[in-house]
């Protein structure tokens, strides 16, 4: 018996020795994604949600792009650009929404969920102020997965596609305010910034948020002086370490904004609400005691405006004059910038499509990814989100209990 299990011994020694087949890790089966990118139907909205670039990106990694013929157009991207990028063109919107993934920069109207036919993914903005019921229970009705891109959430937990909106409204607001105040806009014929021996063109900013920030930033850049207000003392605080140099700061109290207003040739709105309606915070009292000729560009018209003399313009017909004070009051100032909004969207939509795929699918994703899961606010026709439930007092489920279900 013994010399028998030596013999054993001997042999599973042997077997150890000679060569072994490699063991190797089984990779996550990638999933191709179909992806429709409909032609913006939304008013004033002129971005496209990816570019050629991206399209080609996605397309090499073995996914198909959809896009509807003149979709890139407002942007000046041609249907030849999408489809040398291996873009497949269709002409008409039936067509595009038939995709899995429907990517959009804007909300999607009622007419156009109508085209979706069913159990898809939507991925576009949200705007829940100016929503409808009716919406969600299209989507409810339709099982859609929905995801709101101004609710993605990034590794660094900001939301990076709007960051990227603020940088540009901020930059192009100081931008548009040079432009209005030449004399061939109906201005002072003020350059805007300054020169040796020449006062600077002084500029009151309110608010110190993304867009607050990067409008210091380019006033400052043009050599004018900034006097920048809010509430938030943290705010103010961190944009003067973030420059590295002083800044006229103040919280925002009547006496002191109306009379940096007095003096002021461009007044800027950059107040940004969580919920509802930005307030008011510049009357048409402080608004009349401003220069003849100065500007006002009121970016937090998307949610109302700050001044109260604003009212809601066109990129048609962008300014209009309240008590010699040009007024610009357009709504989603990005889309005056489109191609470098597209750009700028595109760059963030496109890697998170590459790990869509990669993990699997949408659902992977949403399982893997918390910042991606912050933007979902509607599951497998499911509503998700606490915030809209309360808003139009509707029915919901967390959507951590969805996902282990599914």
């Amino acid at each position: 018996m013994d010399i028998k299990k030596e013999s054993i011994r001997a042999l599973a020694q042997e077997a150890a020795l000679m060569p072994q087949e490699e063991m190797l890790e089984v990779s996550k089966r990638k999933f191709r994604l179909s992806i429709g990118i409909p032609r913006e139907s939304s008013f004033q909205e002129r971005r496209v949600a990816l570019v050629p670039e991206s399209v080609a990106l996605l397309v090499s990694n073995g996914h198909e792009i959809i896009v509807e013929t003149n979709a890139g157009k407002e942007s000046n991207f041609q249907d030849h650009d999408y489809s040398e990028a291996g873009a497949q063109i269709v002409y008409s919107p039936e067509d595009v929404f038939k995709s899995n993934i429907i990517l959009k920069v804007a909300p999607p109207s009622i007419e156009e969920l109508g085209l979706m036919t069913g159990k898809q993914t939507l991925i576009s903005a949200l705007h829940l102020p100016m929503q409808k019921m009716e919406m969600f229970k299209v989507l409810s009705s339709k099982r859609i997965t929905a995801i709101a891109w101004d609710y993605i959430k990034d590794e660094t937990n900001i939301y990076p596609i709007v960051r990227a909106m603020g940088e540009i409204a901020g930059n192009t607001s100081v931008l548009i305010a040079a432009e209005y105040l030449s004399h061939h806009h109906g201005g002072q014929g003020l350059m805007f910034g300054g020169i040796s021996g020449v006062k600077p063109t002084e500029v009151v900013i309110l608010g110190a948020g993304t867009v607050g920030e990067f409008a210091t930033r380019a006033a400052l850049g043009l050599g004018a002086s900034v006097k920048l207000f809010d509430n938030s003392i943290y705010k103010l605080r961190r944009i003067q370490n973030d420059l590295g140099s002083r800044l006229w700061t103040n919280t925002i109290q009547p006496s002191e904004l109306h009379k940096a207003l007095e003096s002021a040739d461009v007044a800027i709105g950059a107040i940004h609400s969580s919920k509802g309606r930005t307030p008011v915070v510049v009357t048409e009292e402080m608004v009349s005691n401003m220069k003849y000729g100065s500007v006002i560009v009121d970016v937090s018209i998307d949610q109302g405006g700050c001044f109260e003399t604003s009212h809601i313009t066109t990129h048609e017909k962008p300014v209009f004059k309240e008590h010699g004070v040009i007024h610009y009051c357009v709504p989603n100032i990005a889309s005056s910038v489109s191609r470098t909004a597209s750009y700028a969207v595109s760059n963030i939509f496109a890697p998170i499509l590459l790990t869509m795929g990669d993990e699997g699918g949408i659902a992977n994703l949403v399982k893997n990814q918390e910042g991606f899961r912050h933007g979902v606010y509607m599951y497998n026709g499911t509503l998700t989100n606490e915030t809209i439930a309360s808003f139009f007092e509707m029915p919901w489920k967390p959507l951590d209990l969805l996902i282990a279900a599914f």
